[in-house]
């Protein structure tokens, strides 16, 4: 099984993380990309490069024929798929086995028998591994499943049999909930993985959601790298993963360790995979599902056992056994500190987490990871366009610490340093829940978020730009130049600027050893020290800081106190402010239309949901602002949107006022 080049079948910063080990590891690198990936990282990363269709990933990252041709043309005579897209297809595994490539990772029949959520499960309670209470049976008729799902009890879980990611996965309290859960959950399987078949699951509340870290080698052998906590989610998309997690000890650490050790060889399994268990409220463990793959939160079990799984996926592949890596196996495993990741998503967590686009003006994680303990694993660089075909995550932000308040502590420091300028993102958002009290007394749930969104937690406030920023933004758009004002210089400009709906009217008067600014009836002595892109050297009110700064055409991009904002000037007429357009419903991001709900002439009311948007793998609907009439349909399931593309036109009801 030697093989000598590598094609990585996958894009951004799995990607680029696969190429570095392999090609420290003495292999060469191929990489492959879409129309939309051609000024992409992993692209210049690889040996050489590919081009394999069209932006959806249906018609370039899913394209199995193309990604072993593409392997064919470069001579690379192994593929490792990285995660998402093709990583767990037992179609994709067998096609590269069948064209002569070595597969870096598990067999197809390891695949396809943990594939397949229902079946899995039949597995593990075969192997005696605890699981949650539900109905894997193969029935795809909802009035079966609506009849079992008395019997699994309320509330329950939706989840699709194939695929995993959150995906395909509805939560129904009551028979109420069932029937709209069936439908959306199968709508997303059927879109996301290609098979709508569903299974139900007792929904375990308050629940922790532990992850164990397996290896196996075709020679028989098969450890755990202790666990990972990946409570802190948002619609059970994980956002931050720690390892060790703060709430397992040693006991029940070994115990969900075995089971996952179990898990893996029920199946023969090969390479490095992830089981994943529910923790209830008893401490109790059940298992979810095997992720046949590498994680995206790997970096956190190799910062603390101090592997490269990368590198262990590649010498797995090769045939070697796991004792030339660990000749003690299970006890030369020993975590040392503790670990955690937050992902950097394009999203707004300040407008229920809608993925965004746009174009990266600035992204320098250099200072961050010059830090001790950091590590920064991305996919984009300065110029990159965030489009709307693939996932929102553009980076992983990690740290190591000697306990976990050192690691809370060197990722908060690293979001700061490495702010994302040009899209918007939840950088801020993820500095504010490692603050959050429930994060540091490690009482997170899989829902907690979730929670938070319905019941107006602070943290969910979008944050606004203090008097300081109002007063820089203003200066570095004066002086576009620089600090050097000419000493005789009595210049004063009025200007309105505006960010995020906000808006003040400034003045800058320009003075000999700097500038004031008068803004809310208060003063403030202002003096730019330093005034080129991204570096922003100033002194306020007597206080010296730095800041990154970059402007662009007539907005200023802001990074400040792990906050980005944009500022843009304005007429000096203070406008009422943005309003709301009745007579139109507009695609909130650029997206696939997924469902259609109206049509020209029906009434709705105020709140009705009327289309469903798809970008980054998250749908959105788009609803009525106002009771009104359907006048046009512009778009049907299945077409593509801009982000602001009127979907339905409507004509408001008359309110008789």
């Amino acid at each position: 099984m030697t093989f000598t080049k590598v094609l990585v079948a996958n894009r951004g910063e799995i990607a680029c993380r696969v190429i570095r080990s392999a090609r420290a590891a003495g292999y060469a690198t191929v990489a492959v990309y879409s129309a939309a990936d051609e000024a992409a990282p992993h692209v210049a990363l690889a040996d050489d490069a590919v081009a394999i269709g069209a932006a959806p990933a249906a018609e370039s990252y899913l394209a199995i024929d193309t990604l072993v041709d593409a392997a064919r043309r470069t001579g690379a005579d192994a593929v490792h798929p990285g995660y998402g897209f093709l990583a767990e297809s037992a179609a994709f595994a067998q096609a590269c086995l069948d064209a002569g490539l070595v597969f870096i990772g598990p067999p197809p029949g390891a695949i396809e028998a943990m594939g397949n959520k229902a079946l899995a499960k039949a597995r593990m309670i075969a192997a005696g591994v605890p699981c949650v209470p539900g109905y894997l049976g193969a029935s795809a008729d909802d009035a079966q499943l609506m009849d079992e799902a008395n019997t699994v009890g309320f509330p329950l879980l939706v989840k699709a049999v194939a695929g995993g990611g959150g995906r395909g996965m509805r939560v129904a309290r009551d028979a109420a909930d069932l029937a709209g859960a069936l439908v959306a959950a199968r709508r997303e399987a059927r879109s996301a993985f290609g098979d709508d078949a569903l299974m139900l699951e007792r929904l375990i509340e308050d629940g922790r959601h532990i992850e164990i870290q397996v290896f196996a080698d075709a020679h028989g052998h098969a450890v755990y790298l202790g666990e990972r906590d990946c409570t802190t989610q948002r619609r059970r998309q994980k956002i931050i993963e720690e390892a060790p997690s703060p709430v397992i000890d040693p006991a029940m650490r070994d115990a969900m360790g075995h089971d996952a050790v179990a898990a893996a060889l029920a199946v023969g399994y090969c390479g490095a995979g992830t089981v994943e268990f529910i923790v209830d409220a008893r401490r109790d463990h059940y298992f979810l599902e095997m992720n046949t793959r590498l994680q995206v939160e790997h970096p956190v079990t190799e910062m603390v056992t101090g592997f490269d799984l990368v590198d262990w996926q590649l010498r797995v592949a090769a045939g070697e056994p796991l004792t030339t890596m660990i000749p003690g196996l299970q006890r030369d495993v020993v975590l040392r500190g503790h670990a955690i990741e937050a992902r950097l998503y394009a999203e707004d967590p300040y407008a229920d987490f809608a993925p965004q686009t746009g174009t990266v003006r600035w992204w320098r994680p250099a200072p961050a990871t010059a830090q001790p303990g950091v590590r920064i694993d991305d996919g984009i660089v300065e110029g990159n366009v965030v489009g709307p075909h693939y996932d929102a995550m553009v980076a992983k932000v990690i740290a190591h610490g000697r306990d976990r308040d050192d690691a809370i502590r060197r990722l908060r420091a690293a979001l700061r340093r490495a702010p994302l300028l040009g899209v918007v993102n939840n950088g801020r958002f993820l500095v504010d829940v490692l603050d959050h009290s429930d994060f540091r007394g490690a009482t997170m749930t899989t829902t907690r978020i979730d929670e938070w969104l319905s019941g107006g937690e602070p943290l969910l406030n979008r944050p606004l730009p203090d008097r300081e920023a109002w007063c820089v933004a203003a200066a570095a758009l004066v002086l576009e130049n620089g600090p050097g004002v000419r000493a005789d210089s009595v210049a004063a400009f009025d200007l309105v600027l505006r960010c995020g709906g906000e808006q003040r009217a400034l003045r800058v008067e320009l003075q000999r050893d700097g500038v004031r600014v008068h803004v809310d009836g208060g003063t403030h002595a202002l003096r730019l020290l330093r005034c080129a892109p991204g570096d922003l050297y100033y002194q306020f009110d007597g206080v010296r800081r730095q800041a990154v700064a970059v402007r662009h055409s007539d907005e200023l991009h802001l990074a400040q106190n792990g906050a980005t904002f944009v500022f843009s000037e304005i007429s000096a007429v203070p406008g009422d402010g943005a309003t709301i357009d009745a007579r139109a419903a507009r695609s909130p991001v650029a997206g696939s239309v997924v469902q259609v709900l109206v049509q020209a002439g029906d009434a709705v009311a105020q709140g009705q949901r009327l289309v469903c948007v798809e970008a980054m793998k998250m749908e959105m609907w788009v609803s009525a602002q106002a009771a009104a009439t359907v006048a046009v349909v512009h778009v049907r399931a299945g077409d593509q949107v801009a982000s602001g593309a009127t979907l339905i036109a409507l004509e408001p009801q008359d309110t008789g006022d």
